[in-house]
């Protein structure tokens, strides 16, 4: 297990993120998350990661009922976020922040961030004092560390650093087809972090899974180097970064635990064969004109589109039907979605 050079009290540099946990009858799988985690602690692991939004409010419970009432608080560190639909005006957010205190039954967060910020919502936070009141709560304690998460280009993540150079880290959307899309920015966004001098934790590493299962020709390229499972080499890019302090997997069962552990529990950096291999990878994917849309649900969940489309449902279904041309995703592709979703 690697010592994370940023933040000591993080074991390695993987987290668990809990974004998309197992579900049964439209309630988390306590039973299967518990096992996750027990699983994930007894590896030497600590980090997890959560958000009011993230599945409507069942993650901090979740995390409450399977990891803080089954672990001393020694053996876990915990992140929550301060998200902009849930504060409309200053005197909102430490009731909040309180809130979220007790539904994941903690006397403080390890880390809290000033969730996905943008050139927009980030005026928002401003005008409310987000950011100040967040530093308030680091300095009586309840949070350790004070950080935001990030969706937006390079030169707004610039000027949100430089107007808060207390920040003490960033959360980015980074992965290989990412890297150098003009869309997302994140080698520019990584860049704007190094000059900063912030350390970097990784979200979306595998892109919403999209990384897992391939276009045939793509996912043949990682099979000749007959190494870890396709996740495993996308984990190992992002983590493979000297500013890179922890990447974060969204794991929603047993085997994707397994298997991402099993890449990240003793890391090794890709080596210039794999590397290779992954911008051939880059490159086929450039060709495909896919949207690069993660699956975050964000647009739906917390923005909440007033007509009840299900966005990334059908961008996922475009996109599966551009990259892998087969049955299955011929026929989703042709039914009639916007009508059913409406």
């Amino acid at each position: 297990m690697i010592t994370n050079p940023f933040f000591p009290e993080i074991h390695g540099n993987f987290g668990f993120g809990c974004m998309r946990l197992p579900m049964k009858d439209g309630q988390v799988d306590k039973e299967e998350f518990s096992r996750m985690a027990d699983d994930f602690i007894t590896s030497g692991l600590n980090y997890f990661d959560t958000a009011h939004g993230y599945l409507g409010g069942l993650s901090e419970t979740a995390i409450r009922d399977c990891v803080v009432k089954r672990y001393d608080r020694s053996k876990f560190l915990l992140t929550d976020k301060l998200t902009t639909v849930f504060f409309q005006k200053e005197e909102d957010i430490l009731p909040f922040f309180e809130n979220q205190l007790k539904w994941c039954g903690v006397d403080y967060f390890d880390f809290y961030l000033m969730h996905a910020q943008d050139h927009d919502n980030y005026q928002k936070y401003k005008r409310c004092r987000a950011y100040e009141i967040g530093w308030q709560l680091k300095q009586e304690g309840k949070i350790r560390h004070f950080g935001i998460s990030f969706h937006d280009k390079a030169d707004v993540l610039d000027m949100i650093l430089t107007e808060h150079p207390e920040v003490e880290v960033v959360q980015i959307q980074f992965n290989y087809v990412d890297y150098e899309d003009a869309s997302v920015e994140s080698r520019k966004v990584y860049e704007v972090c190094e000059k900063h001098g912030k350390p970097v934790i990784v979200m979306e590493p595998v892109k919403g899974g999209s990384l897992v299962k391939l276009p045939a020709e793509a996912d043949q390229i990682l099979r000749d180097l007959h190494g870890g499972s396709n996740a495993s080499y996308a984990l190992r890019f992002a983590a493979s970064f000297p500013n890179m302090s922890m990447v974060l997997s969204g794991m929603s069962n047993m085997e994707q635990m397994q298997d991402n552990l099993s890449a990240m529990r003793d890391f090794e950096p890709l080596n210039e064969k794999e590397m290779n291999a992954v911008h051939r990878v880059c490159e086929i994917f450039r060709s495909l004109n896919l949207i690069p849309c993660t699956g975050c649900r964000y647009c739906v969940e917390e923005s909440q589109c007033p007509k009840g489309i299900r966005i990334p449902d059908m961008f996922s279904s475009l996109n599966a039907h551009e990259a892998f041309h087969n049955w299955n995703t011929a026929y989703y592709y042709t039914k009639p979605i916007i009508l059913t979703y409406i």
